[in-house]
This record gives structure tokens, sequence and C-alpha cells, in this order.
């Protein structure tokens, strides 16, 4: 089983974790045709085509067009096109109209992204520390928006009756079940968030102090192995374990496994990067929403950690995972926090005491969405390594499920 190290992956200077960066991101776009880049299947997913123009474009207004004296863009439209969220910047596309950006074509985003990247390596050239920072935060942007385009695309795939794969599938490895067992911490008064040292996003500082009540944390994700016994003691038609909008959400959508399963002969199937296979019953489960990972604590006794009691059970473990470039973009068993899933914790994503966005349109870049979402952590198998640091929060709806999302069980002592 390949595990990739992170701390390496995190020290690279600036030009180099830029020019890495960009040539990450074509390569994974590199296996997709014009009609790959161009899918759309729902308005929470981007085209391929998109990410490639939209973290361009992230460069080109916030570092390019202020720093580079006499630059010219390609196309002064893109900018209305390739805008996502950032009100300051100006107006933008219908998010839910992306996949209908059938011009510029694919060819055309790749000119476009070669033109902004020499723009930038010259200006990376001069060692001006603010280009250099601003730079730097761009590359994690990106590093997000490779994450997104490979769930996106598996979500887009998902709909072709075909199934078709992104990689070719290989052999799933041969395991045996891994024993649940739990880690006793003592609690106590903690501090959380990053410190000031190396990159990380506004919403993981400022470093604070948390009380702790004593708690117990699994020592594994839950495996599918454990969802399928969840499935089958009848927890998606006990009402008594759902938070209520959890119950409404399962019932109007007809959950009743997580996301991209199937049963066929016999067997629980899932859709992959690597196409259709049978579920590896002791890898993490994934692709489940908050609600069902809140369904299925209190099913399994457990309930979900907060994200400072995940933060500091795994303060310690060194930072090595299944993570985007291990290649294998699906959970693998035997994992440990880092990798793999997304866990979701029970708390949600609010600002830390003594928060304060930047001025702006870059702070525009987290606080905005410090409303009715909730605290994943550890990363992913889509997770590039050079994002992950133990403070690392990622955030989404409690409904939404077409990301690498699973769980880890807590109990309080």
């Amino acid at each position: 089983m390949h595990r990739t190290a992170i701390a390496a992956a995190t020290s690279a200077p600036v030009p180099d974790l830029f020019r890495d960066v960009r040539s990450q991101t074509e390569t994974l776009a590199a296996p997709l045709s014009p009609e790959d880049a161009m899918l759309q299947s729902m308005e929470d997913a981007s085209p391929a085509k998109w990410h490639l123009a939209h973290t361009t474009w992230f460069f080109e207004e916030f570092i390019v067009k202020p720093n580079a004296h006499g630059y010219v863009s390609p196309d002064d439209r893109f900018a209305f096109l390739f805008n996502s969220y950032y009100v300051q910047a100006g107006p933008r596309h219908a998010r839910d109209k992306r996949g209908l950006i059938s011009r510029p074509g694919l060819s055309e985003v790749h000119s476009y992204r070669a033109h902004v990247t020499d723009a930038m390596a010259r200006l990376l050239e001069t060692g001006d520390e603010e280009i250099a920072r601003l730079a730097e935060l761009g590359c994690h942007h990106e590093m997000q928006h490779q994450e997104l385009m490979m769930t996106d695309l598996l979500h887009g795939l998902s709909h072709n009756a075909l199934l078709p794969t992104y990689r070719d599938p290989e052999p799933m490895p041969v395991t045996s079940e891994l024993p649940l067992a739990f880690v006793a911490h003592e609690g106590g008064l903690m501090e959380i968030g990053h410190a000031e040292d190396g990159f990380a996003y506004d919403c993981e500082q400022p470093r604070h102090r948390v009380f702790l009540a004593p708690f117990e944390i699994a020592t594994r994700p839950a495996t599918n192995r454990d969802w399928i016994a969840f499935i089958e003691a009848g927890g998606y038609a006990d009402q008594t374990l759902w938070l209520s909008d959890g119950w409404t959400r399962t019932q109007a959508e007809g959950w009743d496994a997580p996301l991209y399963w199937w049963r066929q002969d016999n067997e629980w199937w899932t859709f992959t990067l690597r196409g259709a296979q049978p579920v590896n019953l002791d890898a993490p489960v994934c692709h489940v929403s908050y609600y069902e990972a809140e369904a299925f604590a209190r099913w399994a006794g457990a309930r979900l950690p907060t994200e400072a009691e995940w933060e500091v059970a795994h303060r310690d473990t060194p930072l090595r995972g299944n993570l985007l470039e291990t290649g294998t973009l699906r959970p693998v068993p035997g994992g440990g926090p880092w990798g793999d899933v997304w866990e979701w914790t029970q708390s949600p994503f609010t600002p830390y005491p003594g928060f304060r966005p930047p001025e702006g349109a870059i702070g525009e870049y987290n606080g905005k969405f410090m409303a009715n979402q909730y605290v994943l952590r550890g990363g992913a198998c889509t997770t590039p390594a050079a994002q992950m640091r133990t403070t690392y929060r990622n955030f989404f709806y409690p409904h939404q499920r077409w990301q690498m999302t699973g769980l880890r069980l807590a109990k309080d002592t």
C-alpha cells in the first residue's frame, strides 16, 4: 500500500511549488476529452475545464494584473466567465450554468493557462515577498480545485450508463477486518489552530485554547463492513437514529446506502474513478453525508468527535497517508487519520476566537461561508499532499455526499 509523505511536500520554495502545482493540475486533466471536460452534473459540481480556467483567473486577477506592468489578458471576458464567488472582483457567470460554457474551447483554456503561468513565473523571479505570499495562497487554492476536479468528474461520470473509468482499474488488496478500538484522552486545557510557521488558511487561525472533557476516539475510520451492518440493521429506516433534517433529506432523496453504491448479484458494488468495483469491506466508508455519519454514530453507541478532539488526538501522528499522489484515487484499508476520507466532526464551521478575514476580495475566501456547514478533518485520497497539516479545516453542508467523506467514532469517557 502506498503512503505519501506530507512534510517534504509542504516545504518547497514558492516558485517550485507554483511550477509543481500547475503541472499536477494539467497531468490530472490530461486524460480528459473535451467532452469530459464539459461535464457538470449538478450545481455543486463544476466542469474540469472551468476548474482549469478558474484557478488561472485567480492568479491573473489577484497577482498578475496588479503587478505585471503591460500585461494583456488573452480575453478580458474570461474574468466574467471564471470568477467564482468573489463579489469584490466583479460580476460572475451563473454557477449552475458553467457546463454550458462551450467556448472558449479546452485548447483555448490550456493556452490561457500557459499565458498566465508564464507571467506568474516572471513575477516570482523578482523575489517580491508579497507576490510570493499571494502565489502560495493561489497554489493552495489550485490544490483545492485539483481535489474538486476529481470528485466533480466522478459525479459526472457516474451518470453515464457505461460507467466509464478515469483511470484503469487495478486489483484491490486482500485484507482482513481491522478490529475497532478506542484510545482514551484525558482532556483538559488544550491549544488548537495554526501557529505562525508555514502556510495556513485564515480560518485555521488564530491559535487558541479550548477545554476538552475526557474522551475516547477510534483507532480507525468506520469501514464499509461497519456500514453494511448499519444497513442490514435497518439504520436507514429507523427514524429514531436521525436528526430531523437528516430524516427529511433521507426520505426525500431515497437514501438507503452511501452515494454510488448498488446491489449486484447479492453483493454491494460502488462506482469509483477506476470504474465499477465491488465494495472493499475493510476500506473506510466514503460518500456519506453528515446526517448519515451522525445517525451511524448514534446507532453504534458513540458520537462524532469535535474538531478540537480530532486535532488533539492526531497532532502527533506522522503526516503520511493515502493522498492524491499515491494514485489510488479510492480509500484503502489500514490507513491512519491522514488521507483516504475526510472525516466529519460534530463542529460547525465557525470562526475561531479573534478571527479576522483579510481586507479586500481575498477576504471572501473563507469567512463568508461560516454558516450552516460542518468541519471535516484529515484529508482524502484525492487531497494533494502539500495541502495537508494538522490544523486544516475542510467544510461542507450536512447533506452533501459527492466528496470523499467518511467518519471516525468518538465517545465520552
